[in-house]
């Protein structure tokens, strides 16, 4: 016979107030009822008419919908745990759970008796703690174990089913039946309170599942990962898989390494990999706590030994404090946490609140249980005795903090039972946050409150002291937590609220970077400022015009470098330039690439000289070659010229994206760029060949430009149109060097040297794309052309559509004194008496066999579309032709110059004139933005919104939606001038 001064009920010492009398003698009067009429609960009637078993149950009526439910339910079972000793019908419990594998194996139960069972004993066990806690019989140490005690149970007993299940279906073999997980080649670990053994009332459990990879148990080692995470789902769904019997735990894979990328049962050696290399100090705290509880149990205790340099540093890990004072400032970032309150306060994440105290003890236990292996315990009050005898804190501090842990774990109890749901949020209801104060025992509303805020307080002073060096962190921005392995739903919010319109895959971007899947932030330095860094980049990337867009691209960035810690101290350090990086990732993302690869070319945007620009020629040529600097050598000159062309073009690219440059602008420094790159690397080349080759007598060079080069029009993504031209001495034959080349090799060797040092790749990456298919003949031609040959091809063999292009030609390197003769021959050719109607016939023929070729029915195209660019210059080149023997001040100048020109001598009406030169204006700016902001062909389909609103501000608009219309009708307009020009 059951001890009765042991029992349950006759230990009681205290009950719950209740807050609605009439209600809950209502509900009890119900239950007394049901009591008389099952025989094996009658027992308990003696005790219900007064008393504090009577107490309890009047309290529970009135303040938890779950612990009733679970008392009328099953009152037999109610008089079983009233009627003995909490103590053994706790250890009974614990035995059943353990045991179900057996009657199972013995066939003594099925497997849906065996589902039932792992329920009714839940539902056993937590009104059996429930009423301990409630009725003051255990204390805060004796209900957290009991409930960890349970989910050991729980997860033990539920891996020896799953594996007694796979044993008989001949998948795994068995060491010992008796002992499933014994030798089973896995092990499973508890972490966070569960590991602990401070387990909350209605708490998900926290498991990490590992197996070894050379396991003897499989019949076949490479289905270790497949058979290991079924056993682990399989597990899952026995433990949480609702039923009418309820569940036995919720179950939390998530704190395994990198969970959104790994199967739910992971490798030994994988899992070494991943915490030798990218683990983070949250997961460092995780592991104090972890503990094998199932599985192979020995297995799982070697594992932890491997893992101790990892989870206990050295030497004293003072850096800890601030990563792990982050995540508690992250948490606090306004979530309603950021002041100690009671209506609504979280007492868990809330300030003064259970974390503050296990982050108080687990930081000291990572800085200094490297060194003091006492500090290395699981349990947090445990450790604050430590931490004291060990002389860390005061015996004030332990006490206090002991005292306010019990306190509010507690009330978090309090809180679970209600519902049985995993909250520690306090009611925001005035009416409800009164009843709940006497479900904890309190008076009245004022009593609680003052306990709870004195407590909160207490630990928020000694939680400061440890932390109160520790660096503000965005405030002002919301709650962003993305140390742990979930989504935080404040979190989510937060995000919403900058602008992100998926902040689940932002948050899952961002988790991934802590778990280490971009290694240009493995690092611990990388990723210590990414932590800092989070809330203020989120924000900048926010104020984007397509916030997913930027931080997409800045994931993809990261994916791309060797290294982040360079580019992260950088945007740490400046509001400015981490504001302008984030506009580069919403609408430039040509540019973002390139500060991915070189980082440093945002120290130009904080120069004073960034305001300032100019795209003149000689300044350009000047900063380029101050960029380069002394090369070591011709190799070394190549990637120095690379990184120069880079900074100059992005800093070009910044200045138009800021409004510094206009698109014009834009191009003539584009342009200015390039020239100064083929000026230098000419000179580099030359020099060099002549060591080689030496020189041919009375040798003249000269490079033009063509195309949207030589008209100062150049964009991001332009290639080079480039014409070599050279002259000697009539009398040379071939080179003076000691390794003499006849002339033409020469300077075909001398021409594929330079277009090679333009355009092959190095480490540095990509200078330039090079075209030389305007020269004489084409791509039958030679690469380089004799200049009286030049001359006589142009003038007696060469088409219309040669003369076309020669009108944007200019010379850009070379001898200055043979590029003055090659202006002039050119303009001569320019300025040769034309038939008018014969030059707009054949550029009315060339139009159309572009149109053939490359099509012209694009209405993002800014170049080929009828009535955009393409027209426009050839609108341009025919007047030139046509005209420029009896107006040679047509030549020479950019197409918008050429249509001022003709006006001015009378070729073009003024409203025709504006009209081609608004329109030009137009595309040209909406083309140079295009090249600036995406790579490759303009698909609308797929281009981000932001960017398009961003091609609507700078065409005058005030909406995207509108955009296509005023570019239809402007192409409409030139299209109606071309053809009064050029004729029909």
């Amino acid at each position: 016979m059951p001890d009765a001064t042991d029992s349950l009920l006759s230990r009681l010492t205290k009950a719950p107030l209740v807050a609605d009398q009439k209600r809950a003698k209502a509900q009890l009067k119900d239950f007394i009822d049901r009591v008389r009429d099952e025989p094996e609960s009658a027992a308990l009637l003696e005790h219900l008419d007064d008393g504090l078993f009577r107490d309890l149950l009047l309290g529970l009526a009135d303040h938890s919908p779950f612990l009733w439910q679970l008392i009328v339910n099953d009152p037999a079972r109610m008089a079983r745990l009233a009627l003995c000793s909490p103590e053994e019908a706790h250890r009974a419990i614990i035995e059943s759970q353990s045991n179900l594998f057996r009657e199972l194996r013995t066939s003594a139960i099925t497997r849906d008796d065996a589902v039932r069972s792992f329920r009714q004993n839940r539902n056993a066990h937590a009104l059996l703690v429930a009423m301990a806690d409630i009725g003051g019989l255990w204390g805060t140490e004796q209900v957290t174990q009991a409930l960890s005690d349970f989910a050991d149970a729980s997860v033990a007993g539920g891996v020896n089913l799953v594996l007694t299940e796979m044993a008989d279906l001949g998948r795994v073999n068995l060491v010992n039946p008796d002992s499933p997980g014994e030798g089973s080649g896995f092990t499973v670990l508890a972490l966070g309170k569960h590991g602990a053994g401070e387990l909350n009332y209605s708490s998900d459990i926290d498991l990490v599942i590992f197996f070894d990879p050379e396991t003897k148990v499989l019949r076949d080692p490479s289905e270790a990962a497949t058979i290991y995470t079924r056993i682990a789902q399989q597990l899952a769904k026995l433990l949480q898989e609702r039923t009418a019997d309820g569940y036995v735990h919720r179950v939390d894979y998530r704190l395994r390494p990198d969970p959104g990328s790994t199967p739910t049962a992971v490798s030994l050696s994988s899992a070494y990999v991943y915490y030798e290399t990218v683990g983070q100090n949250w997961e460092r705290a995780a592991f104090i706590k972890a503990r094998p509880i199932a599985g192979d149990l020995t297995l799982g205790e070697n594992f932890l030994k491997e893992l101790r340099p990892f989870i206990w540093r050295k030497y004293f890990d003072f850096a800890s404090i601030a990563d792990v004072h982050a995540m508690k400032r992250q948490i606090h970032a306004v979530r309603g946490h950021d002041q100690i309150a009671v209506a609504g306060h979280d007492i868990k994440l809330g300030r003064g609140g259970i974390r503050e105290i296990e982050f108080f003890v687990q930081t000291q236990q990572l800085v200094f249980g490297g060194r003091r292996p006492g500090l290395r315990g699981r349990r947090t009050l445990d450790m604050l005795k430590a931490l004291h005898d060990e002389g860390w804190i005061t015996a004030h501090a332990r006490d206090e903090l002991s005292e306010a842990y019990r306190f509010l774990r507690t009330i978090e109890h309090r809180l679970q039972m209600v519902a049985d749901e995993q909250t520690q949020r306090l009611p925001s209801d005035e009416e409800q946050l009164k009843r709940f104060a006497k479900f904890c025992g309190y008076p009245n509303l004022k009593a609680f409150s003052k306990a709870l805020t004195d407590q909160a307080t207490i630990v928020q002073g000694h939680y400061a002291l440890l932390f109160e060096e520790g660096p503000e962190l965005a405030s002002d921005v919301g709650s962003l937590v993305f140390t742990g392995s979930d989504n935080d739903l404040d979190t989510l919010a937060t995000l919403q609220r900058l602008g992100f319109h998926e902040p689940e895959r932002v948050a899952e971007t961002v988790r991934g970077w802590h778990f280490g899947r971009r290694p240009a932030i493995q690092s611990a330095r990388a990723r210590e400022v990414l932590t800092e860094l989070t809330p203020a980049l989120l924000s900048a990337l926010g104020g984007t015009a397509d916030p997913d867009g930027a931080l997409a691209a800045l994931d993809r960035a990261f994916g791309r470098m060797p290294a982040a810690v360079e580019l992260l101290t950088i945007l740490q350090s400046h509001d400015r330039l981490r504001l302008l990086f984030a506009d580069l990732l919403g609408t430039a993302p040509r540019l973002a690439d390139t500060v991915a690869q070189s980082p440093h070319v945002l120290d130009a945007l904080i120069d004073p000289a960034f305001g300032t620009p100019t795209a003149d020629d000689e300044a350009i040529e000047s900063q380029v070659r101050q960029i380069i600097g002394p090369p070591r050598d011709f190799e070394d000159f190549l990637d120095r010229i690379r990184d120069a062309a880079r900074q100059m073009r992005f800093v070009t690219g910044a200045r138009l994206l800021s409004g510094v440059f206009s698109p014009a602008q834009a191009g003539e420094a584009y342009a200015a760029t390039a020239q100064a790159v083929i000026r230098i690397t000419f000179d580099e080349v030359r020099r060099a060949f002549e060591a080689e080759q030496g020189a041919v007598p009375g040798a003249r060079i000269a490079i033009l430009g063509l195309g949207r080069l030589g008209s100062r029009e150049l964009t991001a993504g332009s290639d080079l149109d480039l014409v070599v031209i050279y002259d000697f001495d009539e009398n040379a034959r071939e080179s003076t060097g000691p390794r003499s080349l006849d002339v033409v090799v020469y300077y075909t060797r001398l021409t594929q040297r330079l277009v090679s040092a333009l355009t092959v790749p190095t480490r540095r990456g990509l200078l330039y794309e090079v075209d030389l298919r305007l020269r004489p003949q084409g791509g039958k031609g030679p690469v380089a052309s004799q200049f009286k040959g030049f001359v006589n091809y142009q003038k007696t063999e060469a088409d219309l559509w040669e003369h076309m292009a020669l009108t944007r030609a200019r010379v850009l390197a070379g001898d200055e004194a043979f590029g003055f003769e090659v202006s002039n021959a050119i303009k001569d050719i320019l300025t040769t008496k034309r038939d008018p109607k014969q030059v707009f016939k054949d550029v009315r023929a060339m139009r159309e066999l572009i149109a053939q070729e490359k099509g012209d029915d694009d209405p993002w195209d800014m170049k080929l579309a009828r009535g955009g660019l393409t027209d426009l210059d050839f609108i341009a080149q025919g007047l030139v032709l046509a005209y420029a023997s009896a107006h040679p001040s047509l030549v020479g100048v950019p197409t918008e110059g050429a249509f001022a020109q003709a006006q001015a001598s009378g070729l073009l009406g003024e409203d025709d004139a504006r009209t081609l030169t608004e329109a030009h204006k137009l595309f040209n700016d909406i083309f140079q933005w295009q090249r600036l902001t995406i790579e490759g062909r303009f698909d609308v389909a797929q281009v981000p919104k932001a960017i398009l609103k961003r091609l609507a501000n700078v065409a005058g608009l005030p909406i995207p939606n509108v955009l296509r219309e005023h570019l239809d009708e402007t192409r409409s307009r030139v299209q109606g001038v071309l053809g009064s020009v050029l004729g029909r």
